[in-house]
């Protein structure tokens, strides 16, 4: 086949992933099944990271550290917020991805609509708790009292606007256990499209638009994600989809519920874990002063826009794992999580090289403050030293998930994370007094400690047995 043909041919393949349907995942080429769902994982992950790079972009044009700092400090708590959307989306692609694999589509379009429910109702607990606490919790993490004035409507804005984070979560994750990864892709072009827009006209005003500050990016990140969520119902409601709603699916059901949440249960504990660790890394740091931690924070965000996209091509291993089960296909399984790791590790270790040799330039975009600047070329440079650790820890973590065995990755995260990482953070950072750096190489250290330990789980294959 001449190069020309290849081209071609990817090219045709690209087109097929970017346009989406529902494919029969369970035979056929598998680096084929791959591709066609990761290309629309990834670019759904890279339009999820831009909410985090494009916020902190425009509000750090207001040349206040206290604003980029209450949005780090933010951000750290709302993981919370992420790990209840995330443990109950990996329920929801798990058995999402089993029903179809067993080709019911009738129970799978029910599980999705019931994880739908549950996340509504952790949404109203979040948002009452968020909005009554507001300074408490940005005190408790080590904010100043000018910062917290500052600051903190745009915490409140954030916490109650918390729905639709949660819903474009778990409605993603539906259509990815369908298959149909590109629905989730295309609603999240909406709302960066719209936070893009919204964000310089909100933080900064434009004719009769008011100047909001801070303020106005938390609005138009809830604004933005807000539609992501419409487009999503619209394409569930319309049935074009496998997994259509009817009126037969909106009934509830207390068993369904409470399975949903057993497995919800597994997947918000490993990352309410990680997120916890996280909060501890930021309580750390913020002893060290404003541009440290304004420096983290935007080194962190960068991290998270190229981490985000690797776990496109994580769930695409999940999405593959539930449905080959559901099939009765486990060495296929099996299979797939491991060519979805090596061409993971291909992608983190081209951006770790990026990383080591540009993070002054990627930096700079962001700041020039010439301590922040500091702080987060070298916590660029630090951690990115495991990526290709990352790579095969992350794919083979949500293969677990996929599974439906989200105890293990609990297990494995509260050992990475709260054995091994923050210990090791404060002993570096305060004990040694290594500083802000002792933090990042904590990170580094823990996260590939945490891979290994993964990939020597998973070779046991107890994850192959699991029901769904």
């Amino acid at each position: 086949m001449s190069l020309f043909t290849k081209a071609t041919s990817l090219f045709s393949l690209f087109k097929q992933a970017i346009k989406g349907s529902e494919q029969d995942f369970t035979k056929g080429n598998i680096d084929r099944a791959i591709f066609l769902l990761s290309v629309p994982m990834i670019l759904e992950m890279v339009m999820e990271s831009l909410f985090a790079v494009v916020d902190v972009f425009f509000v750090s044009q207001l040349n206040d550290n206290d604003a980029v700092a209450t949005v780090g400090l933010t951000e750290s708590v709302l993981t919370l917020v992420y790990s209840v959307a995330i443990g109950v989306s990996m329920a929801a692609t798990a058995m999402v991805a089993r029903r179809v694999g067993e080709k019911n589509f009738k129970d799978a379009a029910v599980a999705g609509v019931h994880a739908l429910y549950i996340g509504i109702g952790f949404s109203v607990i979040i948002s009452i708790v968020g909005l009554i606490f507001t300074k408490d919790i940005l005190a408790l993490l080590g904010a100043s009292d000018r910062l917290i004035e500052r600051g903190s409507s745009y915490t409140r804005w954030m916490f109650g606007g918390n729905l639709s984070v949660m819903m474009l979560f778990i409605t993603n994750a539906v259509f990815r256990g369908a298959g149909n990864a590109s629905i989730a892709m295309r609603s999240l072009w909406l709302s960066n499209g719209l936070n893009i827009i919204l964000d310089p006209l909100l933080i900064f005003g434009f004719g009769p638009i008011p100047a909001l500050g801070l303020e106005g990016a938390a609005i138009a990140t809830i604004i933005g994600r807000s539609c992501g969520v419409f487009y999503q119902v619209f394409h569930l409601i319309r049935g074009n989809s496998v997994i259509k709603i009817s009126k037969e699916s909106l009934q509830l059901q207390g068993s369904l519920i409470a399975r949903l949440l057993k497995l919800a249960a597994g997947g918000t504990g490993q990352f309410l874990i990680a997120s916890a660790s996280w909060i501890f890394l930021i309580r750390i740091i913020s002893t060290f002063g404003s541009a440290a931690l304004a420096g983290y924070t935007i080194a962190i965000r960068v991290i998270i826009f190229t981490i985000l996209p690797a776990w496109g091509m994580a769930n695409a291993a999940a999405t593959l794992v539930g449905q080959n089960l559901g099939a009765g296909f486990s060495d296929r399984a099996e299979q797939s999580v491991w060519r979805a790791a090596f061409f993971n590790m291909l992608f983190l270790g081209s951006i770790c090289i990026a990383f080591l040799f540009l993070a002054d330039n990627i930096v700079f975009f962001f700041t020039s403050d010439a301590e922040v600047l500091r702080h987060g070329i070298k916590c660029l440079q630090i951690v990115c030293l495991g990526y290709i650790f990352y790579a095969y820890g992350m794919v083979i973590s949500q293969s677990f998930n996929g599974a439906g065995d989200t105890r293990t990755p609990t297990v494995l995260n509260f050992f990475g994370f709260w054995l091994c990482q923050i210990p090791l953070a404060y002993v570096l950072a305060i004990v040694l007094n290594f500083g802000p750096t002792g933090v990042y190489f904590a990170i580094c250290i823990a996260e590939s400690i945490l891979a290994v330990a993964s990939i020597l789980v998973f070779r046991q294959g107890g994850w192959k047995t699991v029901k769904v």
